[in-house]
C-alpha cells in the first residue's frame, strides 16, 4: 500500500526536485494559466480582433519556463 501511494503521489514530484505541495502548486498554476489561455483563444475565435496574439504568448512563456525549469535540475558538470 506504501509504495502505490508513493507511486501515485510522490514520485513524479520528487524526480524534479520537488514535494507534493511545490508540484501541486506549480501543476495548479500552470491549469490556471492554460484556462486563461483556452478562454483568450476562445474569445479570439468568436472576435478576431480581440486577444489576437494572447493564447500564443501565454503558451510560449510557459514553454519557456518549463525549459528553464528543466535546466535548473540538471546535475552541475
Amino acid at each position: 500500500m506504501q509504495s502505490t501511494l508513493h507511486r501515485l503521489f510522490l514520485s513524479h514530484p520528487h524526480s524534479v526536485d520537488e514535494s507534493y505541495g511545490e508540484h501541486f502548486l506549480f501543476a495548479l498554476g500552470f491549469a490556471a494559466r492554460l484556462f486563461g489561455a483556452a478562454l483568450a483563444a476562445l474569445v479570439h475565435a468568436v472576435i478576431p480582433c480581440l486577444f489576437e496574439t494572447t493564447a500564443s504568448r501565454m503558451i510560449r512563456q510557459m514553454h519557456e519556463r518549463i525549459m528553464r525549469r528543466g535546466q535548473t535540475l540538471q546535475p552541475a558538470e
